[in-house]
């Protein structure tokens, strides 16, 4: 029926069911992402969102899946190991976590030299065109997030495989505008609601992805991640009140989720426009 669906949807909508509001999904470039959460046109992004580098840009919820960078290759390709990348011709999509996992302040050295060694490191806005692109021969590999790698793969057929080797490991959380720590905790209240009733478990396992959450299960470990951060900044947010967007939300009101819209299985809309 033309509907965006996906985990990270199923999860804002039941959120805004227990909290009363009008759930609205936005697609959004990516690139504009922070424009978008700054200027109040969304109230969160909430789509596979890396925590992880990040940790000071924005307020956010606990992390709830646990995540990887991986590497996909044609099936009959001669690439076995990340060493094997050496000369070859790389994608990543814009301002994704595998191109922070290549080439941020807080890359690796060992990733930073593997980049090196690329042929080219290519940017490419989605994954659909990085496929499309390694289908015609043009590129060699595409790296990615492990659950929409393994959608892929899957969607696909048997043209493609994944290295054993990953790239990076991260978390994925919602995150807000710096400082906007009453609509964080209106939003984790639900999401811990869900996870204590079972919800949250339900729908984690309608899009297979019951192995890779983790809220509820190492919390103590995710909330020690978080204590400095949330130390840093809620002092910053009480004198902040009167920045735009920055606040609870009532029952009726409007919650706007912004989406990569070809970031499957999170967010995206399929081949029969659903």
């Amino acid at each position: 029926d033309g509907e965006y669906v996906g985990f990270d949807l199923d999860l804002a909508q039941e959120v805004c069911k227990r909290n009363g509001w009008e759930y609205q999904a936005r697609p959004i470039d990516w690139d504009a992402k922070d424009m978008e959460l700054n200027s109040g046109t969304i109230d969160c992004i909430w789509n596979g969102f890396t925590i992880t580098g990040r940790e000071d840009e924005y307020t956010w919820s606990d992390p709830y899946v646990d995540n990887s960078q991986v590497v996909v290759v044609k099936a009959d390709s001669d690439i076995q190991e990340l060493d094997d990348l050496a000369d070859k011709t790389v994608v990543v999509q814009t301002d994704s976590s595998a191109l922070a996992a290549f080439t941020s302040e807080d890359a690796t050295e060992e990733n930073k030299a593997l980049a090196e060694s690329f042929k080219e490191l290519r940017q490419e806005p989605d994954y659909n065109t990085a496929f499309l692109n390694m289908e015609s021969g043009s590129v060699d590999a595409v790296c990615m997030d492990l659950g929409v790698a393994a959608y892929q793969i899957q969607s696909r057929g048997d043209g493609y495989r994944m290295l054993d080797q990953q790239i990076s490991t991260e978390q994925y959380a919602v995150g807000f505008k710096k400082g906007n720590t009453a609509l964080r905790d209106q939003v984790q209240d639900a999401l811990d609601a869900m996870v204590e009733d079972g919800t949250f478990d339900k729908i984690a396992e309608k899009w297979r992805l019951s192995d890779a959450v983790c809220l509820g299960k190492n919390q103590d470990a995710a909330d020690d991640t978080l204590n400095t951060l949330i130390e840093q900044t809620e002092d910053a947010a009480s004198k902040a009140s009167d920045i735009t967007g920055n606040g609870a939300k009532n029952e009726g009101d409007n919650f706007i989720v912004g989406f990569d819209a070809s970031f499957p299985p999170y967010g995206y809309k399929d081949e029969n426009g659903e």
